[in-house]
């Protein structure tokens, strides 16, 4: 409240209803924030955030409230006790272990017999929740969802409904591609008691991955009601920032503590403050703070109750929590500086730094950008600090990422790094078990690999060194069910200096999210197992490992036909570790090989993507003056290869994924084919009267790995070299791929480039267009809103709309600010003109609300 009373449409008929309030939230993105405290108690323009939902709940006559607590109850308790202070009154439920978002609210259901609303304590709103209830009450609705329209809505639940409000379909945390609404769900329910048929008792929960996908699936009333005013989820360091800013700002109604004066200045009780003349607004000044005479206290500072700001020091877009002291000379700047710090004159703290409880920092030290340092540390004088201090140098805030855990060599990906990720990934697994490590020909691969197999060993696990070889040879290894996981170290296909670690699991897939997440918090908590001295993990050097990938490869060919060819060709191995195998394996074909680019030493740089066009040029050439059948590249990871023709013409990587998918439709006889939605339609066209079907998957290699894990899947593959044969290993390899293309020209019995004359030309089309990211959420709704009722539509991965002359595809992009528009027409003109309607379209969309915005 900035000035009276919040205004709060009422029913003065409406009936008593209950409120819950979640606030079992832990809040690991949030430290040092929440290492001592629950997320719901991080303060927001100095209350706890939960405050500003209680006093939301009391504005609309929602006054007898149930919390349900998890981490660190007591706090919480303490704290709010009854509610009769705020003039409401407060039960608590507490789970004695972590029961889910809706494992949570049932473990209370003995006091819900009626309509309640649910709504979490650690996102800041100002909702109209009477509008949100009388909607409910109107549609006979049994679960109502208060939405908010969000420019991204990547990191949130999207909720998809209709004209009537009705809910269509859910897309939890989805990607780009998914992205058909820009309205999402903001974790406040209306709630009929019914829904605890549907909940299990004790047992992990969740409302938007588990309760609400089964009630719309069995077609319960569910709506959505899209609501105006403020939101603000506090998952991280910048949203708890921007959620302060915007409360200063008045861009959302909550009860901000002191007296308002000018430029929206808030002064607390008691202060011992000589004049205003060094504070400019928008700015708080919690009760009993001490500011100096010199201290220049800039806008978005906030400061909590008895902070003392000593002469000369200056804070600006901060968030300072009580009985803090800024010595004289110190400057804050957007930083948040925990409960009782001692911030020593003349250090320096750079924005986004986050300082925990009780932290001491010394004289003329400087906290870079970003830092993180949690709770009772000390940092001494005159020291710089680059990076966090839990008890690591460095943390990244989220390991993994759609390639594993990939950053520079020895600025991000260090070997303290490694190390502990190793300790956190041994912690997730029992003692005594073996886990596979290998790694590529680069030094700092090696570095990072020992440092990897010494954290292993810290937690009792033992490691199979496999030492250098491809990762598919690890992937292998666990398919053998020689290890319960993998580990690949290894320099990445597109940049020289940025290094992947690799976690496999068997039978040789990526691991899945849930293990990733578990590794991330052991590492995030420092919570490593350590073993006595008798358990410590052994270094284990397998003998046989390559020998059994070479026989089981030769197993899945058909290896008599291929050495009744007698091949003569010529392999580019780009200085991969594939070179230690690929001679013994192409021994027992009988074939010739001239072999380039071999792996001798670890002076030698592995040839990435971007250096594989002018090798191509030689591999050419070579192939035309040495007479060969065919010409192959493997990459540098051993994941891809592409292909020369006998007159070394190069081959297109679309029409090797037809050459493959052709001999695979043809030998295997039945079957699923796992292609992304972008690959042509002459797929289905190839497999007619094979018995084979084609499976169309999203656009990543995350989902054509998935896919090709399905038994029933007997080959994946994509428009860019790499290929997946799921009976021999659910994951990318080069040396099958190539014996794969060997046996398809054995059996065939005809060169190359007359099985690649055979494949159709395909009139698929592709264009980029740039799009904010602001927009792109909004063009994706509006798109789809655009699209008639009976035309067929697939929105698997972004949209893509069937005509009766051929397709097109509006593809948002996850990692830029741009789209991907394909087309495929029953002719090239076709093709261009459904192209042209569709981006068209989508400029239209961007102009209108660029013009909007402006």
């Amino acid at each position: 409240m900035q000035d009276g009373t919040l205004q709060v449409s009422t029913i003065n008929e409406r009936e008593y209803m209950k409120a819950v309030v979640m606030a079992g939230g832990e809040g690991t993105r949030l430290r040092p924030l929440t290492s001592n405290q629950p997320k719901p108690m991080v303060p927001i323009v100095n209350k706890p955030c939960m405050e500003h939902i209680i006093e939301l709940l009391k504005q609309h006559d929602l006054t007898d409230i149930i919390v349900t607590l998890a981490f660190l109850p007591q706090s919480i308790r303490g704290y709010f006790g009854d509610g009769s202070s705020m003039g409401v009154s407060i039960e608590y439920s507490v789970e004695e272990s972590p029961l889910g978002t809706a494992g949570s609210v049932r473990n209370a259901f003995e006091h819900l017999d009626e309509t309640f609303i649910v709504i979490s304590g650690d996102a800041l709103t100002d909702f109209n929740l009477t509008e949100v209830i009388d909607f409910h009450k109107s549609k006979g609705s049994m679960i109502t969802l208060a939405l908010k329209s969000v420019e991204n809505p990547l990191e949130f639940g999207v909720v998809i409904v209709d004209e009537d409000k009705h809910i269509k379909q859910f897309l939890e945390k989805p990607s780009w591609g998914q992205v058909f609404s820009d309205y999402v769900n903001t974790g406040i329910y209306v709630l009929e008691p019914e829904i605890f048929d549907y909940i299990p008792a004790d047992t992990k929960y969740d409302f938007s991955q588990e309760l609400f996908p089964k009630m719309l699936k069995r077609g319960k009333p569910m709506y959505g009601f899209p609501c105006e005013g403020y939101w603000q989820d506090i998952g991280n360091i910048n949203q708890f920032l921007r959620a302060n800013h915007d409360a200063l700002d008045g861009k959302v109604s909550v009860n901000i503590p002191g007296i308002k004066l000018r430029e929206n200045i808030y002064i607390g009780e008691k202060l011992n403050l000589d004049s205003l003349d060094n504070i400019r607004g928008p700015a708080l000044i919690g009760n009993y703070a001490k500011i100096d005479t010199g201290a220049k206290i800039q806008p978005y500072t906030i400061l909590g109750n008895n902070v003392v700001v000593k002469d000369n020091a200056e804070t600006d877009h901060s968030v300072i929590d009580s009985n803090t002291y800024i010595g004289s000379g110190a400057k804050v700047s957007g930083a948040i500086i925990g409960k009782n710090c001692d911030i020593k004159p003349s250090a320096t703290i750079h924005a986004n730094a986050a300082l925990g409880d009780e932290c001491s920092i010394g004289d003329h030290s400087m906290i870079a950008s970003n830092v993180k340092i949690y709770p009772f540390k000390v940092i001494e004088a005159g020291a710089h600090v680059y990076s966090s201090i839990i008890w690591e140098w460095r943390a990244l805030s989220t390991l993994f990422g759609k390639d594993g855990v990939t950053g520079l060599v020895n600025v991000d990906i260090t070997s303290e790094l490694a190390l502990k990720l190793a300790m956190a990934y041994g912690t997730t697994l029992d003692k005594g078990t073996q886990v596979s490590c290998s790694r590529d020909e680069h030094p700092a691969s090696r570095m990072i690999k020992r440092a990897i197999g010494a954290g292993l060993n810290s937690t009792g696990v033992n490691v199979r060194d496999l030492r250098v070889t491809p990762a598919s040879v690890n992937r292998f290894d666990l398919k053998c069910g020689n290890a319960v996981g993998g580990i690949h170290v290894r320099v990445s296909a597109w940049h020289p200096e940025v290094m992947q670690i690799l976690f496999f699991e068997p039978p040789g897939s990526p691991i899945g999210e849930g293990t990733e997440r578990d590794i991330e918090k052991y590492y995030n908590r420092h919570d490593y197992r350590r073993t006595f001295y008798t358990e410590i993990g052994k270094i284990i050097y397998p003998v046989r490992t390559t020998e059994e990938y070479i026989q089981g490869l030769l197993a899945t060919w058909d290896v008599d036909k291929i050495r009744t060819r007698r091949f003569r060709f010529v392999l580019d191995h780009s200085y991969s570790s594939a070179s230690l195998i690929a001679s013994r394996l192409l021994s027992k074909l009988g074939a010739e090989i001239i072999a380039i680019n071999t792996f001798l030493d670890e002076d030698k740089t592995a040839i990435t993507s971007t250096s594989l066009e002018a090798e191509s040029t030689r591999l050419q050439k070579l192939v035309v003056s040495a007479g060969a059948d065919l010409g192959i590249t493997i990459d540098n990871a051993a994941e891809k290869i592409f292909l020369v023709d006998e007159n070394g013409n190069e081959i297109s990587p679309e029409k090797t994924l037809f050459l493959l998918l052709k001999l695979m439709a043809s030998s295997e006889g039945q079957g699923k084919i796992a292609l992304p939605l972008t690959v042509s339609r002459l797929a289905e066209m190839m497999v007619e009267g094979t018995g084979c079907e084609i499976l169309r998957t999203k656009v990543s290699q995350a989902a054509l790995t998935e896919a090709a894990a399905r038994p029933d899947v007997i080959f994946a593959g994509a428009v860019g070299g790499d290929f997946i044969f799921p009976g021999f290993l659910p994951a990318h390899d080069a040396l099958m791929s190539m014996g794969k293309v060997l046996e398809l020209l054995a059996v065939s019995e005809k060169p190359l480039s007359e099985l690649v004359a055979q494949i159709p030309e395909t009139t698929l089309l592709r264009e980029t267009k740039s799009c904010p990211w602001s927009l792109k959420g909004v063009a994706m709704r509006e798109i789809s809103e655009s699209i008639e009722e009976e035309e067929n539509v697939s929105r698997l991965d972004g949209i893509k709309v069937f005509h009766e002359n051929g397709w097109a595809q509006v593809l948002p992009s996850p990692d830029e600010p741009l789209f991907e528009i394909y087309a495929e027409g029953d002719t090239v003109d076709d093709s261009k003109a459904l192209l042209e309607r569709y981006a068209a379209k989508l400029d239209e969309i961007i102009a209108t609300h660029e013009h909007q915005e402006a």
